[in-house]
């Protein structure tokens, strides 16, 4: 459920939700909308967002199942509020050997 705090911003209840849902160790949320100006899906109101989550609820999952994760966490919110959302979904230990 979409938490009902009408001073929070769509950005923040993206951030809510997935905090809630995976306690990610990092969420990196990118505002991309800009970069869709004129898309139909804008035009619309949903918004584009790029987002980079590590958690260790992701170990052991396939890539489908990871995003399926983060799907499920702000599926409500797909309905309207976002119309595309880019996701790299890592395990705690990808993240550290990315950095390597």
């Amino acid at each position: 459920m979409i938490p009902d705090n009408s001073k929070e911003t769509r950005f923040d209840r993206i951030r809510t939700l997935l905090q809630a849902a995976l306690s990610p160790t990092v969420l990196d949320l990118v505002d991309e909308s800009h970069l869709h100006a004129g898309h139909a899906g804008a035009a619309s109101g949903g918004s584009h967002y790029r987002l980079t989550i590590v958690a260790p609820a992701f170990a052991g999952l396939s890539l489908v199942r990871r995003h399926r994760l983060v799907y499920d966490s702000v599926h409500l919110m797909m309905q309207h509020e976002i119309h595309a959302l880019a996701i790299s979904a890592l395990t705690p230990e990808q993240h550290a050997a990315k950095a390597d």
